[in-house]
Order: structure tokens, then C-alpha cells, then sequence
């Protein structure tokens, strides 16, 4: 019960960034304030947080590098899924770019950030990480999939197959209270991506976002949905994995 609650109280400080955007979206859906769009209300204040969490140190500036890519990355995925049709954003905003709200990054870096101070915090280890070649290789395919399978075919189980074979062997540990646990990497990406689901299905209700289905009232998303978060978290823990390995071994040449 001990380590418990240890383990609680480590992911919840690991999930400020993500809760703030949660009581943005809250918030916002509840008052309305004169001349300022519910979308730009949201980005002012994921900035706020984001100094805020700079300011107090509770993440580093290699963890807000890290970050800012992932900013990026996942902007670059919402302008051509919005593009496509997969969901729309469906109120007005200064902030909005070719349909998408600028705040709309800081959902994808929450997700970072969850993952770069979870990684502090629980002091995690990974063992038999496959060589870079692989895991660097397998998370471009899945990243051009989210793109590729609106002109040809969706090849997700592929990739599922792949990864299974990649991290067959691949381990991560975590500790509490110098207490050490274990579990398969495989393992962990499909229990994030499945909060992560549940978390979507929050933002979704407080109009986050909407997908084709939610436009007359909102429903639940589909359960096929946590295959997509899987796959992204996978790109986003192999992304923080290598940068970590890079920076051990800059400091090792050093």
C-alpha cells in the first residue's frame, strides 16, 4: 500500500501538465469571457503553464526541448488529419491555422512531458533496447502510416507485428521506495495508450475536439482509437529513449 500510493503521488506530479489543460478545457466550457475565442482562452493559458512548470523546475529545460519537438510533430499530424476530414475544431479562434488551434500542440507535448518526468521521477531503466536502426526505423513507418493510409493501405498490424518482434525482449523498470518492478515495454505502451484513450474521451466531451460522429452529441470514441494512441505513444517513448542514449553518450565521450 506503501509503494501505492508512492506510485500515485509520483503520477500525479508527473501529470501536471496534462491536468492543467484538462481544467483549460473545463473552465473554458463553462464561462465565457468577452473578445477572447474559448480556443485562444486554452492557449493562453497551456503558456502559462508551460513557464510555470519551467519557472518552479518542475521540468528541466532538456525536458522542454524534448517537448517543443514533440510540438512540432504533432502539429504537423493535426493540420493533415483536419485537413483530411478526421476531426475538425469546430469553434473560431485568432489562433486557429488552416483549421487548427494552436493549442492544439500542447496536447501531444502534455503527453511528453507525462513521459519525460514519469521517466525522472520513477527512475525507469530499459534493458535490451533494441539497436537504434530498429527502433528509430519503426517509429518513422508508424508516423508516415498516420499519413500514408489515407492514399493506400493502412498497414497498423504490420507495424504491430514488427513491434512485438523489436520489443519481444525488451524490459523496463521502475522504482519505489527502492522497492524495483518490472514489466514488458510492450506492455506499458498499450497501458499508456489506453489512459490516454480514456483521457481523449474527456477532451472530446468538454469540445476539445470533435470527430465525424460526435458533431450531432458527443459519444464515446471509438475503442479502436487506443490502437492509434498506442502506436503514437510507442513513437514518443522511442523518441525520448534515443535522445536520452544520445545525451549518455555525449556525456561519456566527454
Amino acid at each position: 500500500m506503501r509503494n501505492f500510493l508512492q506510485f500515485v503521488y509520483l503520477q500525479a506530479l508527473s501529470c501536471i501538465f496534462p491536468v492543467i489543460i484538462f481544467a483549460a478545457l473545463a473552465i473554458s466550457k463553462l464561462i465565457t469571457i468577452p473578445y477572447l475565442p474559448r480556443y485562444d482562452f486554452i492557449l493562453i493559458i497551456c503558456l502559462a503553464a508551460q513557464v510555470f512548470m519551467l519557472v518552479t523546475k518542475l521540468e528541466s529545460w532538456d525536458e522542454f526541448k524534448v517537448i517543443c519537438l514533440f510540438h512540432v510533430i504533432g502539429l504537423a499530424l493535426e493540420l493533415f488529419k483536419v485537413h483530411m476530414g478526421s476531426w475538425t475544431y469546430p469553434e473560431e479562434a485568432y489562433s486557429k491555422f488552416f483549421g487548427v488551434p494552436l493549442y492544439s500542440g500542447f496536447m501531444y507535448a502534455s503527453v511528453a512531458s507525462y513521459i519525460c518526468q514519469s521517466w525522472r521521477r520513477l527512475d525507469l531503466h530499459i534493458y535490451n533496447w533494441p539497436k537504434p536502426f530498429f527502433a528509430v526505423g519503426i517509429s518513422v513507418l508508424i508516423y508516415l502510416n498516420f499519413f500514408a493510409h489515407h492514399f493506400t493501405y493502412d498497414i497498423r498490424w504490420v507495424l504491430k507485428g514488427l513491434l512485438v518482434i523489436i520489443f519481444f525482449r525488451t524490459i523496463v523498470t521502475f522504482q519505489l521506495n527502492e522497492q524495483v518492478y518490472k514489466m514488458p515495454m510492450i506492455l506499458s505502451f498499450l497501458l499508456i495508450g489506453f489512459f490516454i484513450w480514456i483521457a481523449e474521451n474527456i477532451t472530446t466531451f468538454f469540445g476539445a475536439w470533435q470527430y465525424p460522429n460526435q458533431e450531432a452529441s458527443w459519444s464515446l470514441v471509438h475503442i479502436g482509437k487506443i490502437s492509434s494512441w498506442f502506436l503514437l505513444v510507442i513513437i514518443s517513448i522511442i523518441i525520448v529513449a534515443q535522445l536520452k542514449r544520445v545525451k549518455h553518450s555525449l556525456k561519456l565521450a566527454d
